[in-house]
């Protein structure tokens, strides 16, 4: 059973949320961030890097530093202010007329090194070291991570009266498009009883954010072995999060493009993917895989059907089902020898969120020979990978709207 608990947030006086929150650190890079940071924007505590002209390696001292100064700034201008007690909050983003409501929380390191929190991706070991030393130097959770649990009728009554029955502190549509609200739940004994429910939740789930919680969990247990009189109620030994039920998250695809054919003509590609797919050539119109172990394919200037024949996949192994797993064993490995979708140099990935159009785009523009579209995971899939001890293959699973950051902050102390 998983432990949760209710927190003293950092965050922007309301008519300034807008201003302040910003989009995750790994979804710009440091020149998109220093063209869309404003004067409050939180990019300049989450990279610093954009403060320096010309703009610096973000992995350096004086970035670090520079973080570090802008955090106490923005508090000593009041742009980010402690609440007084400590709480739960709502946060819910709205794509397409669709809304997803989430718990504002912090979980627990021990939860995490335990297996109670599960995950489903591998880390690098230079972007964990990246996130920790911003955990260390702030001594905060600047930026929560994205989880799912399984969905408990109560939770839904109570997260619904929230909404219901109290205007939301923040209410804006970024630029994105995307709509974010956000409630603090004051009544104590509701936070009480949303402690009490998660107590009898088996397990979380690392939706988005692995990097970022694994940081948080080894900072975490830096401070434990520093602390003599460790307890394991210190502030550190919770993080920040955002945690959804599990039937309000949809993932959408995750796409392919190849920079070359590995030495093959179109014709000679299709007459390779005969052997393990239906292939069906469509024509100029963007086709859209239509069910698991559909694929689409742009490829000169056509897109085309491919549907995988029987025996090419294992629907019975959580990982030999994936869609990603039969295009890397039945296309890439074998057609294309990329062996390693993590190091390779002749694979490139495009999210969902872009559209199909950006596949043949890229193709079009002479930058890839061809493009593969997959079916979405589903998160029943990312489930039953993580209940098992799985790991997806790299680049599976893209979730969105992202989670906005800088509309709470955790402090460690």
């Amino acid at each position: 059973m998983v432990k949760i608990k209710s927190f003293k947030g950092i965050r922007p006086p309301m008519e300034l949320a807008k201003e302040v929150a910003s989009r995750p650190y790994d979804v710009l890079n440091s020149a998109e961030a220093k063209a869309e940071a404003g004067e409050k924007s939180l990019l300049h505590i989450i990279k610093p890097e954009i403060d320096f002209d010309p703009i610096i390696d973000e992995h350096t001292q004086p970035a670090y530093d520079k973080a570090v100064e802008n955090f106490k700034k923005w508090q000593a201008k009041g742009w980010l202010v402690q609440d007084n007690t400590e709480k739960y909050y709502v946060y819910a983003q709205t794509m397409a007329g669709r809304t997803q409501y989430g718990l504002v929380a912090c979980c627990n390191v021990d939860d995490y090194m335990n297996g109670k929190i599960k995950k489903h991706e591998l880390t690098r070991p230079d972007k964990e070291e990246d996130r920790m030393i911003h955990v260390r130097i702030q001594n905060a959770n600047v930026e929560p991570v994205f989880f799912a649990y399984p969905a408990v009728k109560e939770m839904d009554q109570i997260v619904e009266n929230v909404v219901k029955n109290n205007k939301p502190v923040y209410d804006f549509v970024a630029e994105d498009g995307f709509g974010h609200h956000f409630w603090v739940i004051d009544d104590a004994n509701v936070n009480k009883r949303i402690t009490e429910i998660f107590a009898n939740i088996p397990a979380l789930y690392v939706a988005d954010g692995h990097h970022r919680t694994a940081a948080a969990a080894r900072v975490g247990l830096e401070k434990k072995a520093a602390n003599p009189n460790h307890t394991g109620n210190e502030e550190y030994n919770f993080f920040l999060s955002v945690i959804f039920p599990d039937n309000q998250l949809r993932i959408i695809d995750y796409n392919r493009t190849v920079k070359d054919l590995n030495g093959l003509t179109p014709a000679q590609l299709i007459e390779k993917l005969n052997k393990s797919f239906e292939v069906k050539e469509i024509g100029k119109e963007i086709f859209t895989p239509s069910k698991l172990h559909n694929f689409s394919m742009y490829l000169a200037g056509k897109w085309y059907s491919l549907t995988s024949k029987s025996g090419t996949y294992n629907d019975n192994d959580p990982i030999g089902v994936l869609d990603v797993t039969i295009l890397s064993n039945m296309v890439l490995e074998p057609i294309f020898d990329i062996k390693d979708l993590r190091t390779s140099k002749r694979i490139d990935f495009v999210g969902g969120i872009r559209g199909l159009g950006e596949l043949s785009k890229r193709v079009d523009s002479g930058d890839m020979k061809v493009a593969f579209a997959l079916y979405p995971v589903s998160m029943k899939q990312l489930i039953d990978i993580a209940d098992t001890g799985n790991i997806m293959p790299p680049k599976t699973t893209w979730f969105e709207p992202k989670l906005r950051s800088g509309l709470v902050i955790h402090e460690l102390e």
